[in-house]
């Protein structure tokens, strides 16, 4: 029997659409490498599947994900760093367990290396309603989604 492929997910960025293929069954797994020919970790494939399930609105933190798939915070954070499927994989709703608003794109906070990360991963989650103070902690602690509990 042929393998099933997934259907592919069409997201629009900048008004400017584009087609995100997101690997369901383990078949198409095994065989996916990522745009630098580099197949994905068992450990990464389980935070992806996570991330994916975190609701618009909502963001979940780095100590949540790894209590959900194991791992450390720091190797989810590093699973997030390099994922290949955002926006598809929402990793702009992960946050630091003090509800900072954490990293993004490998930076952590407005002065790093770029210091445009920060501000874009703010933005991103103030059009989906979450907000954050001047100092990048989360205003509203309901915003905060566990595995098993319903979103807002």
């Amino acid at each position: 029997m042929p393998a099933v492929r997934s259907p592919p997910q069409l997201i629009e960025l900048d008004n400017e659409a584009r087609v995100i293929y997101y690997p369901a069954s383990q078949a198409e797994r095994a065989t996916f490498r990522t745009i630098n020919g580099k197949c994905l970790t068992e450990h990464q494939w389980n935070v992806y599947d996570f991330t994916k399930s975190i609701p618009s609105g909502q963001v979940s933190t780095y100590a949540e994900v790894c209590r959900a798939v194991g791992g450390s915070p720091r190797s989810v954070g590093n699973a997030l760093r390099h994922n290949p499927f955002a926006p598809c994989v929402p990793c702009h709703r992960v946050i630091a367990s003090s509800l900072y608003i954490g990293g993004f794109v490998g930076e952590w906070g407005p002065d790093s290396k770029t210091k445009t990360q920060y501000h874009r991963k703010v933005a991103i989650l103030k059009e989906e309603g979450v907000i954050f103070t001047e100092k990048g902690f989360l205003k509203e602690k309901e915003r905060v989604w566990k595995e098993g509990e319903k979103s807002c």
